[in-house]
């Protein structure tokens, strides 16, 4: 009897561990829908807040860099203390944080208001994107890639439905509907996440000490992902700047407006197609045929097809493009998968800053010439990212018929 008991209660333990774990991921995702769609209606709002607030361009510019600078503040310390906080409790602050300061951005009498309250928002929303993909990490060991990908491509599937959003609450009556509908959505989240059991992956992240994130960073595994990251994520942000500007010479107006959300749109498709595949295959195999058929792909695109095939070559750039962020982490996660908050910061970090400066320089180019000239040279960095996974495949073939054992150290 005391077998049977004993062995029921095992089972039951891990019923309600795999339920809980189901509970957490279901969570995670439709947070990362939201902030998805926040982020898209951030310029598709823009336009309005203009006139409504009677602010000029350049206040209006404040307004990416806003949301963008408290997340990665948040991102890298919360990330780099993974082993050390309480993630239910960082999480579930972070979650009713970005509630409230979404409430404050629909209720903002000014536009310095609506500029901090976006700048909390940021900071909040990074408390739970530093840690939900290290859970997800540890919640599935064995899955990261397909997972990664799933993760990134409901957060593009929020990130298309944000523009009509904003339409559906303009046509309602105020901009203001929007945010305070976010809002509400974000606040039942929190709530979830705050009734949720803590997660079980107790253990399996470790403290991160100064000389382990140097031992880390030196990685060869973590130096080819964030180099790979810093040229696809800066011809990304290229792309979200640059290509409405570009496709309005090239297309008819009612195509050249639909060609960022049609990118954006087979994010979604792709990122699928990608964690489908990404176990299978390996992540460096993967990458290695996505970035390998990026390069002509975005090189016809720009250099060779007028007209609407232009849209075409957009749409195709979004399905390969799409994975490489999600796929990417994923391999450097594996190698060091007692850091995932690390690695998962150190990721975004590098796209951020990425995200940043590439579109700049190409704004510089496009200043001196035109956009013509200039979306054709975003192939380069797409070809030395090709390169960079080229040798990092090379580089895991010998290790695999040589091994050496190399870890990131503890401090004993």
């Amino acid at each position: 009897m005391s077998r049977d008991r004993n062995g029921n209660e095992n089972r039951n333990r891990n019923g309600n561990g795999i339920r809980n774990r189901r509970l957490w991921t279901a969570t995670i995702f439709l947070t990362v829908a939201v902030a998805g769609a926040a982020i898209q209606v951030r310029g598709a709002v823009l336009p309005t807040l203009e006139g409504f607030y009677g602010v000029p361009e350049w206040q209006l510019g404040l307004v990416a860099p806003a949301g963008t600078v408290g997340y990665l503040l948040v991102m890298l310390f919360v990330g780099s203390s993974a082993g050390r906080v309480d993630t239910r409790t960082v999480i579930t602050l972070g979650a009713f944080g970005t509630a409230a300061a979404l409430l404050a951005m629909g209720l903002a009498p000014t536009f310095l208001v609506f500029l901090g309250a976006m700048l909390a928002r940021g900071a909040a929303m990074g408390l739970v994107r530093a840690l939900d993909r290290p859970l997800l990490s540890h919640f599935y060991p064995d899955d990261r890639g397909r997972v990664y990908n799933l993760y990134d491509g409901i957060w593009a599937a929020g990130a298309a439905l944000g523009p009509l959003a904003v339409v559906l609450a303009l046509a309602l009556g105020s901009w203001r509907l929007v945010y305070l509908g976010l809002a509400g959505t974000v606040l039942v989240l929190a709530v979830l996440f705050w009734r949720l059991d803590p997660p079980d992956v107790g253990g399996n992240e470790e403290p991160l000490t100064r000389d382990r994130l140097l031992v880390l960073l030196r990685r060869p595994e973590i130096l080819g992902m964030l180099a790979a990251l810093f040229f696809v994520i800066g011809v990304e942000g290229s792309l979200f700047t640059w290509l409405p500007y570009y496709a309005g010479a090239e297309l008819p107006d009612r195509w050249a407006e639909l060609t960022l959300t049609l990118m954006l749109a087979a994010y979604v498709p792709g990122r699928f197609a990608c964690g489908a595949l990404a176990e299978r295959v390996g992540y460096l195999t993967l990458l290695t045929v996505v970035l390998g058929l990026l390069v002509p792909t975005f090189a016809f695109t720009f250099l060779v097809a007028d007209g609407l095939w232009v849209l075409a070559g957009v749409v195709a750039i979004g399905v390969l493009i799409s994975g490489v962020f999600p796929t990417a982490v994923a391999y450097g996660t594996d190698a060091a998968p007692e850091y995932s908050g690390p690695v998962n910061a150190v990721a975004s970090a590098t796209g951020s800053a990425a995200f940043a400066t590439v579109p700049a320089i190409l704004g510089v180019v496009i200043g001196g010439s035109n956009a013509r000239s200039a979306m054709p040279l975003l192939v380069v960095p797409l070809a030395v990212a090709f390169g960079v996974v080229v040798l990092a495949r090379i580089a895991e073939y010998r290790r695999d018929r040589h091994p050496t054992g190399d870890s990131v150290p503890n401090d004993d």
